[in-house]
């Protein structure tokens, strides 16, 4: 293996997906800062609460092609499907850190979409399904979300993609629960909010 290529396709990945999307294109478009409103996330879910579907559409193919992009190029470079993972975990870690936000960031769904899409593309597809039938049904992104990583990283497995690719996808999922901590317990205490469009509302 050549550790120059995993080195740099680590930092590759990490720098395309420190990439703000959401408090650039927010700030952009609205004049204002994502992080001092609703959830503070600057992710898709609390840019959709916000400011409404258009801008929140925009973050979300942001998020996903600043990781597609990444893998794209380490791909012209290397075909090892281990250094292409590691771009991959890369760019999930720089949207979760930051170095633009002081290693702050979003939950991963949007980017880990993007990558799951490029390397687990079935993956991909079960999980938004899953993802989309949750949230139709209960309004809860955030229980969509986590149950969707779960359905795609298990499909990564299920489909016997190359294992550095599912062994990815079940890091991603992680993190992805992780990310949801505080969800998972407002979903258990009932009071997690449901998904409603475009109202400025302060944060708390």
């Amino acid at each position: 293996m050549n550790y120059l290529l995993v080195i740099g396709g680590f930092l590759l990945g990490y720098v395309f997906g420190s990439i703000p999307c959401g408090l650039w294109l927010v700030q952009a478009f609205h004049g204002i800062d994502i992080r001092n409103y609703g959830s503070g996330n600057i992710g898709t879910t609390n840019v959709f609460r916000t400011v409404g579907p258009k801008t929140a559409a925009a973050v979300l193919i942001g998020d996903m092609l600043k990781g597609i992009l990444a893998l794209y190029i380490i791909a012209k470079f290397a075909d090892d499907p281990s250094i292409v993972a590691l771009t991959a975990l890369g760019a999930l870690l720089g949207h979760n850190y930051s170095l633009f936000l002081g290693f702050k960031g979003g939950k991963g769904v949007a980017t880990g979409l993007g990558l799951f899409l490029y390397m687990l593309p079935w993956g991909a597809v079960a999980g938004f399904a899953v993802w989309s039938v949750i949230v139709l049904i209960t309004r809860y992104v955030s229980l969509g979300s986590i149950v969707a990583a779960i359905v795609a990283a298990a499909t990564g497995w299920y489909l016997q993609y190359p294992v550095p690719y599912a062994v990815f996808g079940m890091l991603a999922c992680l993190f992805v629960i992780i990310r949801h901590k505080d969800n998972i317990k407002r979903l258990l205490d009932g009071t997690e909010s449901k998904i409603k469009p475009g109202h400025m509302k302060d944060k708390n």
